[in-house]
């Protein structure tokens, strides 16, 4: 009750003030989040969270040594964080002084982006001028954990070189699908499901069968590169978009992953429906 009485003794300002200073630390700890993600600054509050769950468990429970070596390590832990993560530190401190600290997210994701755009389309653009047969599907909302478990876990970062040595023929594992999760490879040789759609074209091969069966189920991406001619075609949705140049398939690819999906090209989509052949 003492609570409420002093909040209703608070005038409006005061309210408003209160208000602007939650707002505002909810704002910089979401932010300090999107800058350490993805760097092992993560792994260390994981850690910490660890740490603090047993301090609190051992107090409950009456371990008094266990408590004791957590107190400590929670106590000499924040000294132990400043001379691990120093050049973390230094840097952030630096973007401070130049007023770049919040910027820094949403350039550096943006950045991961283009990156991931441009690691992709140089390994299809490589593949497709040999000829090398690949199939690269890319999770979106709808997991693909099911067809990652058939396949050879990698959980690798993702580049041109790499997917371009997956698929080099006569290699373990050039046979399958690569897929790619949460911006990582997380599996090569993975096994997707055929279409059965009796409105495929005939000329398609189990490449364009399984890459159209996976996005009958799930709202993956999948990208397929041609043996034969050397062809790129993209999946999506029940969609084919088949014989893409490059320029088109860097744009159609980044739209779809990164942005909304693209309007219907009547010279490269084909739909998977009525009396049309995919």
């Amino acid at each position: 009750m003492a609570f409420f009485e002093r909040f209703t003794d608070l005038t409006w300002v005061e309210v408003l003030v209160n208000i602007l200073d939650i707002l505002l630390v909810w704002y910089v700890l979401y932010k300090l989040i999107t800058i350490i993600k993805g760097t092992k600054a993560v792994q260390l509050l994981k850690g910490v969270f660890v740490v603090v769950i047993a301090w609190f468990v051992t107090k409950q429970l009456g371990l008094t040594t266990m408590y004791w070596i957590m107190e400590q390590v929670l106590t000499w832990g924040f000294l132990a964080v400043i001379i691990i993560f120093q050049p973390e530190l230094r840097r952030a401190l630096e973007q401070i002084g130049r007023g770049k600290l919040f910027a820094r997210s949403s350039m550096a994701e943006e950045e991961e982006r283009d990156r991931l755009v441009e690691a992709v389309t140089k390994s299809v653009g490589y593949m497709a001028k040999r000829r090398i047969g690949a199939l690269i599907s890319i999770e979106r909302e709808t997991g693909l954990s099911e067809y990652i478990e058939t396949g050879i876990p990698m959980h690798s970062n993702l580049t041109s070189e790499l997917l371009i040595n997956i698929f080099i023929p006569n290699t373990p594992l050039h046979d399958g699908a690569v897929i790619v999760q949460q911006e990582r490879i997380a599996a090569a040789a993975c096994y997707l499901p055929l279409s059965e759609s009796p409105f495929i074209s005939k000329e398609l091969g189990t490449r364009h069968r399984a890459a159209l069966g996976l996005s009958e189920v799930t709202d993956a991406i999948t990208i397929v590169v041609s043996e034969e001619t050397g062809a790129v075609s993209l999946t999506r949705n029940g969609d084919l978009h088949r014989n893409l140049p490059p320029e088109e398939f860097e744009t159609l690819l980044r739209k779809m992953w990164f942005g909304p999906a693209p309007e219907p090209q009547a010279a490269s989509k084909r739909k998977r429906g009525g009396k049309k052949n995919g």
